[in-house]
């Protein structure tokens, strides 16, 4: 799931790359300490992150130079559309929610409007990454960690093979558009401004977990 033009991203983004994938919200989800509450506001405000997350993966497709750039944008919408919000569909239906009109928090705001604010491709997909990437680290490690919790169709989801190839296209992708644009990783005069992208995104992860335990 790491290609090469993740690793200078993940060294600008450390250590809050951790506190991203280890959060409190994260351990909780995996050995099932999390309220239950907080969890299903999670779930209500994600399910409003991903309706403007998709809109920032369509508005990548409107970016990309390439029929291949545009297929591997739009295979990500589709993802996120059909796979990810059928799980937050689902547990909150079963949960009596109605996820029409949710009031998105302050800090959902922030996070989905920082991505929209966007350059070219490759400033879109550095606020992107941090998302799709990180869910998917998760969603290994917890899938290999994790015992008896209430949250396993979450762990299933993003540790499944669907979401896991998800990530390894969308790394596949970010290897791509910056190979063509900018060469190799790492080098050249973008990359300090990618890199703070990236972070910046990763800090917001954060913060939205911080939000989920705070319902």
């Amino acid at each position: 799931m790491m290609y090469g033009a993740t690793f200078p991203l993940l060294r600008a983004a450390a250590p809050d790359w951790h506190a991203f994938t280890h959060h409190p919200f994260v351990e909780g989800l995996k050995d099932g300490s999390l309220p239950r509450a907080a969890f299903l506001h999670y779930l209500q405000q994600d399910y409003v992150f991903l309706i403007h997350f998709s809109r920032a993966w369509a508005l990548a497709v409107t970016k990309a130079e390439t029929v291949a750039e545009m297929r591997a944008c739009a295979a990500t919408v589709h993802a996120l559309l059909v796979e990810e919000m059928r799980l937050h569909e689902g547990i909150c239906a079963e949960a009596g929610i109605d996820l029409t009109g949710v009031e998105e928090r302050i800090e959902n705001l922030a996070y989905t409007r920082y991505v929209l604010d966007s350059g070219d491709l490759l400033d879109l997909l550095a606020g992107l990454m941090p998302c799709v990437l990180g869910y998917g680290e998760i969603g290994a490690r917890m899938l290999r960690e994790a015992g008896e919790t209430p949250y396993r169709d979450w762990i299933e989801t993003y540790g499944g093979a669907e979401f896991q190839q998800t990530c390894a296209e969308a790394g596949a992708l970010l290897d791509a558009a910056t190979a063509r644009r900018i060469g190799p990783p790492g080098t050249g005069p973008r990359w300090p401004a990618l890199c703070h992208r990236f972070a910046t995104a990763t800090r917001l992860e954060v913060g939205f977990w911080d939000m989920g335990l705070r319902p």
